[in-house]
């Protein structure tokens, strides 16, 4: 029976924050324009005779669009510059005064996750870089599949700080032709001999329920197992903006050893409707698989835009 229930945000910060790129698939987004919307986004929350309006409310709570926030900064990220040479990919989080930040709060289980994406919405990754103290950088070794540009996050919460974590993201460019892929929605993935279907509709302004159920040649999978506290990982892109929303399934931290499953509960909230790709990341026998949804949020009675709700009361 499958029991989809609320959850908090990756970091209690992350309320809503999405991102994605399927309408500027293989387009570069520079660094300055996502501050600029960031900018745009806070501006919006202060308005011109128009405050109160659940968009407002929801750009306040947009998260991971800018190289900087609450006082921190993500540095230039360095990584190869094609996909023909191994590398590593490196960066460092500074304070508002310019100093490194060597000082976090474990957020399940690690100091920082790091997602890298590309604009176009594939070759996603969750990997968890190494801090090395001598330098206050943190890096891993990488290589790139294809050329592109993509975006990469840096998921953090600071020392100090029990609840609210920051997100801060750059663009990265990587060199050579490639064709971008735009994603047509879908609520069942084939990965890795595994079927997973998503199940629950997201509604702009409200926390919407959804659920993963994971099978193996159409049996139910039992043996999902503890990835990072969890029995699950869901990360949301949305169209447009970049933006960033990681999130975990409620209940309590399984224990060691216990396994979990068929099903996983989520509870998203989208801050508007549109397009919104799902990255699950889901563990079994040790391995770590990723799935893939892309779901059309609607809106909600509350969220109509105001050239709706002027033309349903004219």
């Amino acid at each position: 029976m499958k029991a989809p229930v609320r959850l908090a945000a990756y970091g209690a910060g992350l309320v809503v924050a999405f991102g994605g790129a399927f309408g500027l698939a293989g387009v570069a987004v520079p660094d300055s324009v996502v501050t600029a919307w960031a900018q745009s986004s806070e501006k919006g929350t202060h308005g011109d005779g128009h405050g109160g309006s659940v968009q407002e409310s929801a750009n306040e709570a947009v998260n991971g669009v800018s190289a900087s926030a609450d006082g921190y900064a993500l540095s230039p990220v360095k990584a190869p510059a094609g996909t023909d040479a191994s590398g590593t990919l490196s960066f460092r989080i500074l304070d508002e005064a310019g100093e490194p930040v060597t000082e976090y709060t474990v957020a399940h289980e690690k100091d920082l996750h790091l997602i890298v994406v590309r604009t176009d919405g594939t070759h996603f990754r969750h990997v968890h870089p190494v801090l090395d103290n001598s330098t206050s950088t943190w890096s891993i070794p990488w290589t790139w599949d294809e050329a592109g540009t993509y975006r990469a996050y840096a998921d953090f919460t600071p020392a100090g700080q029990d609840a609210e974590g920051v997100t801060l993201t750059r663009s990265v460019e990587v060199a050579g032709d490639y064709t971008s892929v735009t994603a047509e929605p879908t609520r069942t993935d084939e990965v890795d001999g595994f079927t997973v279907t998503l199940d629950g509709d997201l509604t702009a302004g409200t926390t919407s329920d959804l659920a993963v159920t994971v099978k193996r040649d159409g049996e139910p999978v039992t043996t999902l197992e503890p990835y990072l506290g969890a029995f699950g990982h869901l990360v949301a892109l949305r169209e447009g903006d970049l933006a960033y929303l990681h999130v975990h399934p409620a209940g309590d931290e399984p224990e060691p050893g216990s396994t979990g499953g068929p099903d996983v509960g989520f509870g998203a909230e989208v801050p508007t409707a549109g397009r919104y790709l799902l990255y699950l990341d889901f563990q079994i026998d040790g391995q770590v698989h990723t799935a893939q949804f892309v779901v059309d949020a609607v809106h909600s009675d509350a969220t109509q835009t105001d050239e709706e709700s002027h033309s349903d009361g004219h």
